[in-house]
């Protein structure tokens, strides 16, 4: 049985976490988050410590090292606000524990040079997230495309729309210094799929981007991706919309409509599961879409480059607005 400690324990992801702990067979030894809401820990970890001020936290992991008992952490799961995700993996890695973080591992790709070099310094392992490499129906077409011609570019195009209130653009993940902004807050486990699916990006264009919705096009390895992002519910069609769902996810391949919606719940176990027999994603997984989703984000946004995704199009040609205030 493996400790545990959590940072960000009040945040959304956090209970995805506290299942996958539990459901592993493990525990959770401490927990830390400065806002006080945390009563869900009761049907996981009701005995674990709990911290809002990160210092005390740090210092309690650094005392269970040094006391060297059974409470000793050995993992450090991560769902904490994007832009402190480099320094909570340091933390793990000088009190002794492998990090294992939500995605994106980090907002600039330089950081993970030095978290490369820290995590030989302190002989630890960093981990991610990417659960969307262990989905069924994602792991099948991955299969299919590998076994089809190398020489052929598939025509893809990625939708994704999931509504957000105005809640959003006062939290953290509203401003792009925190979060990345969408296309790497929303969208940074869609561009690692599709780099896994079809291989390296060589060119990448911005069509659109703002605080609520961005599209562009990607020539990868083996396939040209014509990809829509969007936090605004007047994007969402209408039979999404006439059976009150609040998101939508469209991956079509040669024209071809993938069936990926469900299968998510269970995955952050699966990803547990995973990284603990050693089988869990690196940062060499998780650089090249961090590097893209960068590019994406210091990119001015062209619309005469690549092709157009027709709800991007849409979007321009209807001037819609970039903040729901």
């Amino acid at each position: 049985m493996k400790n545990f400690a959590l940072t960000g324990l009040a945040g959304y992801i956090a209970p995805r976490h506290l299942k996958a702990i539990r459901d592993t067979g493990n525990r959770l030894v401490a927990a830390v988050d400065p806002h006080d809401s945390v009563g869900i820990i009761d049907h996981y970890f009701p005995q674990a410590g709990f911290f809002t001020q990160y210092e005390r936290f740090e210092r309690h992991l650094e005392k269970l090292r040094r006391r060297n008992t059974e409470e000793q952490v050995d993992v450090v799961s991560i769902c904490s606000p994007n832009n402190l995700h480099d320094s909570h993996i340091r933390t793990a890695l000088r009190t002794g524990a492998d990090a294992l973080c939500e995605k994106p591992l980090v907002l600039n790709p330089w950081n993970l040079d030095m978290l490369e070099e820290i995590e030989q310094e302190h002989e630890t392992n960093i981990y991610t997230v990417l659960q969307s490499r262990l989905h069924p129906s994602l792991l099948k077409v991955r299969e299919e495309l590998r076994q089809s011609s190398k020489d052929k570019k598939h025509e893809v195009d990625l939708s994704y729309i999931t509504s957000r209130g105005l809640w959003y653009h006062f939290s953290w993940k509203g401003d792009i210094q925190k979060s990345g902004g969408i296309t790497t807050n929303i969208g940074i486990h869609f561009f690692d799929m599709l780099i896994w699916l079809f291989g390296p990006a060589s060119e990448c264009n911005v069509h659109l981007h703002n605080d609520l919705r961005a599209g562009g096009y990607l020539e990868l390895e083996n396939a040209r991706v014509r990809w829509y992002l969007s936090i605004d519910h007047e994007d969402l069609p209408e039979e999404a919309l006439e059976n009150d769902q609040r998101t939508f996810r469209s991956l079509t391949i040669d024209g071809e409509e993938l069936e990926f919606s469900g299968g998510f719940t269970d995955l952050h176990t699966r990803v547990y599961d995973e990284t603990l027999k050693g089988n869990g994603f690196r940062i060499s997984h998780a650089r090249p879409s961090i590097e893209l989703v960068h590019d994406i984000r210091h990119t001015q946004p062209d619309q005469n480059q690549g092709d157009l995704h027709p709800l991007t199009r849409d979007a321009i040609t209807k001037n819609k607005k970039t903040r729901a205030y």
